[in-house]
């Protein structure tokens, strides 16, 4: 009796989630950092497409569906090793570097710098096989590249 009434009310497992595209797997780890302050704000949104389409070169509106998509996924999970994952694979070691300038920049945009937005990108780096020098500088490039230095 107890487990039925368990089974009625918990919720059903979420079925795997595969990801094998870079863009969206970026995508969600920019939007997974803009919310770790737990402000995620329209200015960040639009940043952040502003920073896929030039990247990615495409057209603001096919960036601005991808980052609905990626805030969708990102939602849904919690695990971020299959995305940095994802970025090993199709990015090679000496060019980490620029994806955590990227995730430096959204974290850097909004002018303040939060706990959980640096745990963040500690995590990242670890998980990317970047050390913490190397992201101290990527953040100094991303400071310097914005003028906020």
């Amino acid at each position: 009796m107890l487990k039925s009434f368990f089974e009625k009310y918990s919720k059903p497992e979420p079925e795997p989630l595969t990801v094998d595209d870079f863009r969206l797997a970026l995508t969600v780890l920019l939007v997974r950092v803009a919310r770790a302050d737990r402000d995620y704000t329209e200015e960040e949104k639009q940043h952040i497409s502003e920073l896929i389409s030039g990247c990615f070169e495409i057209a603001i509106s096919e960036a601005n569906e991808l980052r609905r998509e990626a805030e969708d996924l990102e939602a849904r999970t919690q695990d971020s090793v299959q995305f940095t994952r994802i970025i090993k694979q199709k990015i090679p070691f000496d060019q980490r570097e620029e994806i955590l300038e990227i995730l430096w920049e959204i974290v850097l945009s909004d002018g303040e710098r939060s706990y959980g937005e640096d745990g963040f990108l500690r995590l990242i780096t670890n998980l990317l096989g970047v050390t913490d020098r190397d992201s101290a500088l990527a953040r100094q490039r991303a400071m310097e590249r914005m003028g906020k230095n």
